[in-house]
């Protein structure tokens, strides 16, 4: 198999949103059906760039009492219902991104059906590393209701049938692997996580395209945990599908560097998505197009058709050089089909 399509999951270290677009638009072609701005700025090390809005909150302190950023908690005598956020500022940074988009496409460097890609984090993935005590749930719902706004602000602000939006399941897959990690083990995760992101699934208008990166960490260029195969990724995206009324357009699943055998592919007979949901797995390492196409030929023994990807986002720990490699080894490990 050579697949045909090449998904980025969110952040890519170039230097600018416009070299971003221009250099994967030239490179990637019509393999390309979602393109993102590339995280830049704060936005590279993910939820990093909330934690200045957290401590900004009047109904959040930080803990003792010093002056450090987070770890935070509920200021003594909050009501659950008095705590509120505002905009959480991925809106005013998508609405930016898309004047570029719309520039790189008019100017011939992104194909005419590629959408504009916006990836959020879930409201889980923000709140529970900074916020600590019994105040932490409370304040989860209230950000859920801020980022539930923030991503129906977005559908307003750009044409649906130019939008996609990613959700960034991190933190509940490390929990729903299971295995020890630094993410607390979550009791009735059953109950608690599928309904959670179906929800946020549900909250994009049907004419949105919705797809879910399900993702391991990547705290300076690695992840938390290593999944063992790729069953627990498997359940999952078949328990969010099953839990969201709005069609996944396309899951993305990591794959280790090391990982070309039958043992880690297997489970992916398993999934259980409508035949329009796209995979992609997350297979393309700094080591070339060759281990690239071992890795591809590995999975595609149980999974007829998908798409390729790095295994999370392009930034940490990853220079202009190195990025613009990944680039090109997407190229070379793909084909790029005909209008």
């Amino acid at each position: 198999m050579q697949p045909s399509k090449v998904h980025f999951v969110g952040s890519i270290a170039l230097d600018t949103v416009e070299e971003v677009f221009k250099t994967c638009g030239q490179t990637l072609g019509r393999r390309l059906k979602r393109l993102p701005d590339g995280e830049p700025g704060g936005r590279r090390l993910w939820i990093s760039w909330q934690a200045p809005l957290l401590r900004s909150s009047p109904y959040l302190r930080p803990i003792g009492g010093g002056t450090e950023l987070v770890p935070l908690e509920l200021v003594p005598g909050v009501k659950p219902e008095e705590i509120h956020f505002g905009e959480l500022g991925y809106c005013r940074e998508a609405r930016i991104s898309y004047q570029d988009f719309c520039a790189a496409r008019k100017a011939g460097d992104i194909p005419e059906n590629v959408r504009f890609q916006v990836s959020l984090p879930t409201p889980f993935a923000v709140i529970t590393p900074f916020v600590r005590g019994d105040g932490m749930f409370p304040v989860l719902a209230a950000y859920e209701k801020a980022m539930i706004r923030e991503a129906q602000a977005i559908c307003a602000a750009i044409p649906h049938d130019d939008l996609a939006i990613q959700w960034d399941i991190c933190l509940e897959m490390v929990a729903w692997d299971g295995q020890p990690s630094i993410v607390p083990p979550l009791d009735n995760k059953e109950q608690i996580i599928p309904p959670a992101l179906g929800k946020l699934c549900d909250t994009i208008p049907g004419d949105v395209e919705v797809g879910v990166h399900l993702c391991y960490g990547d705290f300076d260029g690695k992840h938390f945990i290593e999944p063992v195969d790729a069953e627990r990724m498997v359940s999952l995206a078949n328990a969010i599908a099953a839990a969201a009324d709005h069609p996944l357009a396309w899951v993305h699943m990591p794959v280790p560097i090391e990982r070309d055998d039958d043992a880690y592919f297997k489970p992916l007979g398993d999934l259980k998505l409508d035949l329009d949901t796209e995979v992609y797995l997350g297979l393309v390492h700094t080591d070339g197009a060759d281990a690239t196409k071992r890795r591809i030929e590995a999975a595609s023994r149980y999974l007829p058709e998908f798409g390729i990807a790095t295994e999370c986002g392009i930034a940490r720990q990853r220079t202009v050089e190195l990025v613009e490699k990944l680039i090109y080894i997407h190229a070379e490990s793909s084909v790029e089909l005909g209008n």
